[in-house]
């Protein structure tokens, strides 16, 4: 297995973290993991694709080992697109690729849909555009979220051991602990005898305004590069098959692939991923080996 090399990232706000894998003269691929993940999500995927790319995993705001947002301000999905620009900036990548796995493919499509000329290729994990409001909790959810007590000073779980800590974050999310092992041990730092998680807690924060569909539909209609869409199967309760299928249908140019697996596909089955990864990267400008 390939290590990756740890990065940090600049930005006019805040400091991103990074992991890279691959040449650096080689084409750029920018990864963007799922909520209360981090970098370590492509970490059984990105050596597959290294070989041709340059594959760059960036820790979120708030996640893994990237600063936390200051106190008093919340995160939104429209504030993560802005950092990914701005993260781009600071790579000096004018045009690249976006690969994203759940919240971060709502923000590889918000992404691209602001600025389409910088975004080459669209590769989208179990995501596409971000969780939307039909309106029959819209009331609820915003007098939830301004009701909520602040998260800063927060006294944080203390885990005994990493593998506790394993064991809870595999009860939460479903995914077995081993396949997890990447997201755990990054997300982790000590804390006297223990462990604790680095996330920022603020971001389990209800959201106060989701975007209505009607309007995911039009921003995801501005998106223009060529999109390959991954889904698993059994689609999980938050990615409705016929919400997924009419967002879909805005994309110009989409391509939208099932397969079988629970919602961390890149990290289930990082082999067929890659294949299906590299099957669209081949049709980019600069074109990658079949594995």
């Amino acid at each position: 297995m390939i290590a990756p090399r740890e990065r940090r990232i600049a930005l006019p706000h805040l400091t991103l973290a990074a992991l890279e894998w691959g040449d650096a003269s080689a084409p750029a691929l920018v990864a963007l993991h799922g909520w209360l993940d981090n970098g370590g999500s492509f970490a059984a995927l990105a050596p597959l694709l290294a070989s041709s790319y340059r594959v760059i995993a960036l820790d979120l705001p708030g996640h893994g080992h990237s600063d936390h947002l200051p106190a008093g301000v919340s995160y939104h999905y429209h504030d993560h697109v802005r950092a990914v620009l701005a993260a781009l900036d600071a790579l000096e990548l004018p045009r690249c690729a976006l690969l994203g796995h759940s919240l971060g493919a709502g923000i590889a499509s918000l992404a691209a849909a602001a600025a389409p000329a910088r975004i080459e290729r669209l590769h989208l994990i179990e995501g596409l555009g971000p969780l939307g409001d039909d309106g029959s909790h819209t009331l609820q959810r915003y007098r939830d979220a301004l009701a909520a007590p602040p998260a800063n000073g927060k006294a944080l779980r203390v885990f005994r051991s990493i593998e506790q800590a394993a064991s809870a974050r595999a009860i939460a999310s479903g995914l077995a602990a081993e396949l997890a092992r990447p997201i755990i041990q990054r997300g982790l730092c000590e804390a006297g005898s223990g462990w604790q998680w680095r996330s920022d807690p603020r971001l389990v924060r209800p959201t106060a305004v989701r975007l209505a569909e009607t309007q995911i539909h039009a921003l995801l209609a501005g998106i223009e590069a060529p999109t390959a869409l991954l889904l698993a199967q059994p689609a999980a309760p938050y990615l409705p098959a016929a919400t997924m299928q009419a967002r879909a249908a805005c994309v110009p140019r989409i391509e939208v692939a099932q397969m079988a697996g629970g919602h961390h596909l890149q990290l289930e089955h990082p082999q067929a991923v890659a294949q299906w990864a590299l099957r669209h990267l081949a049709s980019a400008p600069h074109a990658a080996p079949a594995l």
